[in-house]
């Protein structure tokens, strides 16, 4: 019987060395070729291919513009598998690396939209979720890099579609603001709505919640029966929204029109 395991075995060893050698289809490519073929599969929407080159091209020509630019193209191939966090790792890196090459500003820019598409999310779109009923922190971070893409980068080509979004950003995220506050109101935690009306009216000046962040200060420090910063933040409210849809149809009532909310 073992005479018979090791000729099994001989044989074993003798037939694997019959099985054809699986070769690299890439061996011998140049990093001019190999950028190329990776350029070529993220036109035809194959991303998973490309980062595949675009990794092999940096592994073995670590130096020069075609490594540089595959570490900045490898970020954009993972943005469009939808696989956020490896994106951000290879934006982050490649600003690290890079901070200086002419082509960073679009790793802050990407940055910017991976975050920004994150905080939009596809289950948010399906169930119709009001994106300010939705974690902030992809949101705060989406704006943090599109503030540094037009405050580090004002003369580049995607400053103004960052612009663009930072604007969307920071009325979803005071509006985020007024929804956590109403949240605290509904259950007479007013203290903690007031704090956090508060902070939207001084984070995020000029955007449309603060007609209701207002609102809310009001209305809370009248359920503490804080009557004299009650009195104060009315008549700011007064003055900044004198048509407010909150107290015009309660200005001839004998019911304060706060207490009609």
């Amino acid at each position: 019987m073992r005479s018979l395991a090791v000729i099994m075995l001989t044989i074993m060893l003798a037939g694997c060395g019959l099985l054809p050698e699986l070769k690299d289809e890439t061996a011998g490519w140049s990093a001019q070729k190999l950028y190329a073929e990776a350029k070529a599969a993220m036109a035809d929407g194959s991303y998973e291919q490309a980062v595949k080159y675009f990794e092999q091209l940096e592994s073995r020509y670590p130096y020069g513009r075609y490594a540089q630019q595959a570490q900045l193209e490898v970020a954009y191939a993972y943005y469009k598998q939808n696989e956020a966090v490896s994106a951000l790792a290879a934006a982050d890196r490649f600003i690290k690396l890079h901070p200086n090459h002419p082509n960073v500003d679009y790793a802050y820019y990407l940055k910017g939209l991976v975050n920004f598409n994150d905080d939009i999310g596809i289950i948010g779109v399906v169930s119709m979720q009001d994106p300010t009923e939705r974690d902030p922190k992809a949101a705060r971070d989406a704006f943090q890099a599109f503030k540094e893409l037009s405050t580090k980068f004002p003369n580049s080509k995607y400053a103004p579609d960052a612009i663009l979004r930072m604007k969307y950003l920071v009325n979803t995220l005071a509006q985020h603001e007024v929804h956590v506050a109403h949240y605290y109101m509904r259950r007479g935690a007013y203290i903690a709505a007031v704090n956090r009306a508060q902070f939207a009216l001084q984070t995020y000046p000029d955007t449309p919640a603060l007609e209701e962040a207002l609102f809310i200060v009001v209305k809370g420090y009248d359920q503490m029966g804080i009557n004299d910063l009650r009195d104060d933040a009315e008549r700011i409210m007064r003055k900044n929204f004198p048509n407010s849809e909150y107290y015009k149809r309660g200005l001839d009532r004998e019911v304060p029109w706060w207490k009609l909310w």
